[in-house]
């Protein structure tokens, strides 16, 4: 299991809920994240565009993403 440091702010309105049920729901947010911030995940849902052509492949995409700022030239596409 892997464990991702992230800064998140949740608001809630502390009067509809108990310290249990806020609980309960920042654990429910920490598995959808985990879900989406997979790897298999991310480079289904992504293709890259280079130039005149689109690759889905998910080793060119992955590497892309390992980026800081990507390639000129280059753009990742959600596919929804």
């Amino acid at each position: 299991m892997n464990i991702y440091n992230r800064n998140l702010l949740i608001l809630f309105n502390t009067g509809w809920l108990d310290e249990k049920a806020i609980e309960q729901e920042v654990r429910y947010l920490n598995t959808i994240l985990r879900t989406i911030d997979d790897t298999n995940t991310i480079s289904t849902v992504f293709e890259l565009v280079n130039r005149n052509k689109i690759t889905s492949d998910p080793k060119k995409i992955l590497k892309e993403f390992s980026n800081f700022r990507l390639r000129p030239f280059r753009f990742l596409i959600n596919k929804n």
